[in-house]
């Protein structure tokens, strides 16, 4: 099951990037994994940005590239990350991990439509992947682009509600600005995204 065209995920603003992530399995947890320390856009244009750089975004032309290429790749300007050698490492162990235990298939992790705890399992032994990203990730693929296997809400806890947190909830250029008003309250009131 490849990801539906009629995806709902849209964060970037960026038609291609968009649309790249919304139908490229392994473009999607490229973008997942760099979603930190840096802008939501950033990080879901990321993948969109390494495709002109190395081609099409398939586990194994990236790990055609020997480490020092790939991070030669993520820092080219615009770098792809604030910290684009360690992001580019962590986009090498993830590859490794799906041709390893997946056949190179990012797809297969939800193709043969697990149960939520399976899929949460799966996304979890993802390297890079902790609980909060797990967590988002299965809302976003139970949101945005209908995988959404009974019981996905308690395995996305928080994520899973209709508050504006995270990615999950971002389709259009208003959702992306509640999510980050959202995110700004929650910071000056000390809370998480999980509160």
């Amino acid at each position: 099951m490849s990801l539906p065209r009629s995806s709902t995920l849209a964060v970037t603003g960026h038609v291609e990037a968009d649309s790249l992530v919304q139908t490229n399995e392994l473009a999607l947890l490229i973008a997942m994994l760099l979603d930190q320390q840096i802008s939501i856009e950033l990080a879901f244009k990321g993948p969109f940005r390494l495709e002109e750089r190395i081609g099409a975004i398939t586990v194994e032309r990236i790990l055609e590239h020997s480490e020092q290429d790939l991070i030669d790749m993520f820092v080219i300007k615009p770098a792809l990350h604030r910290f684009p050698a360690v992001m580019a490492r962590r986009t090498i162990a993830l590859c490794e991990y799906l041709r390893d235990v997946w056949q190179a298939d990012a797809q297969a992790l939800w193709a043969d439509q697990p149960d939520a705890q399976q899929l949460h399992d799966r996304i979890r032994a993802l390297p890079g992947f902790g609980d909060e990203k797990t967590k988002i990730l299965i809302a976003v693929l139970a949101k945005r682009m209908s995988v959404a296997p009974a019981g996905w809400q308690e395995r996305a806890g928080a994520f899973a509600d209709d508050q504006p947190r995270s990615v999950a909830d971002i389709d259009s250029p208003a959702a992306l600005a509640a999510v980050r008003a959202w995110k700004t309250d929650q910071r000056a009131a000390g809370k998480s995204k999980q509160d």
